[in-house]
């Protein structure tokens, strides 16, 4: 399991300083079903906005 997740979406809750993703868990799906082919296929539903 990753220990170190990066993420570069500063307006995200769970962005820290260092592109760090300081979430609990992660999850991620692929936005052409359940199948990706490459990083474009996919997203993270871990994503809030900061408020």
């Amino acid at each position: 399991m990753a220990r170190d997740v990066l993420c570069n979406v500063e307006n995200c809750k769970y962005w820290d300083e260092g592109n760090k993703c300081i979430a609990d868990t992660i999850y991620v799906i692929g936005t052409e079903g359940e199948k990706a082919s490459d990083v474009d296929e996919t997203g993270c539903k871990t994503f809030e906005l900061r408020g």
